[in-house]
């Protein structure tokens, strides 16, 4: 497709020295569709007999986004961009499928790894010392990617599922040249959004506060339609 077009994106922002990374996967081609789901809070029943309100709820809804998307080295090549024609020459697309792929697997908490297991153990930075040197850090977390669909929509997730459908392969090496990849992403209540750490945890907190913030303004925008469309339905 000549032009320019806005693309779709996942970026994630790995631990690194001395600066956090950004990992960018923009979409080579954006979903012809996407599915979005909301799945409304839970309810609490309380106790028999008790006096608790039986609409209360327990949080947010959860919302959630599942797509498609299709990847050509082919096209990579034709871009004519260099990084890109290199990459997919030698492996056609499993860059992009690697980058994906690393979405799912845990990351080290800040402080954590090494250097938190053996500052735990010795009592440093303010620590008690402790008599078990095995004594366990904070537990890994998956990441937390920005699903990014437009100025719209800016929202923190972490990818549920990822199905990876090779069709076409080179004649080589068999390295895959065409690929589809179905993606799954939850976004992060506020609650979850509480215990995010690291370089991408205040630009989570932002994102979704914005995109709550922009809901909430379409929202009241509506209402103009809707007291004009409900005059005369109304029994009073």
């Amino acid at each position: 497709m000549s032009g320019f077009y806005l693309r779709g994106a996942l970026v994630e922002f790995m631990e690194s020295f001395p600066i956090p990374i950004p990992n960018v996967i923009i979409f080579q081609y954006n979903p012809e569709t996407m599915t979005h789901t909301w799945t409304p809070a839970t309810t609490n029943p309380g106790t028999p007999g008790s006096t608790s309100n039986p609409l209360a709820i327990t949080g947010d809804p959860q919302e959630s986004f599942s797509f498609t998307l299709a990847m050509d080295s082919n096209d990579m090549i034709a871009d004519g961009d260099a990084v890109e024609t290199g990459l997919a020459t030698l492996s056609g697309v499993y860059s992009r499928i690697a980058a994906l792929e690393m979405l799912l697997f845990p990351t080290a908490p800040p402080g954590g790894g090494l250097i938190g297991s053996v500052t735990a153990a010795l009592g440093i930075g303010g620590a008690s010392a402790s008599p078990d040197p095995t004594r366990q850090v904070p537990a890994a977390q998956l990441p937390t990617v920005l699903f990014i669909w437009g100025p719209g929509r800016i929202v923190p997730v972490r990818v549920t599922t990822l199905t990876i459908t090779e069709k076409l392969y080179d004649a080589t090496l068999l390295n895959p040249t065409h690929v589809e990849a179905q993606v799954g992403l939850r976004v992060l209540t506020k609650e979850e959004l509480a215990y995010v750490d690291g370089p991408l945890g205040s630009l989570a907190k932002i994102a979704n506060t914005y995109s709550q913030g922009l809901r909430e303004a379409l929202a009241l925008a509506n209402l103009a339609n809707a007291v004009e469309s409900i005059i005369g339905m109304l029994p009073v």
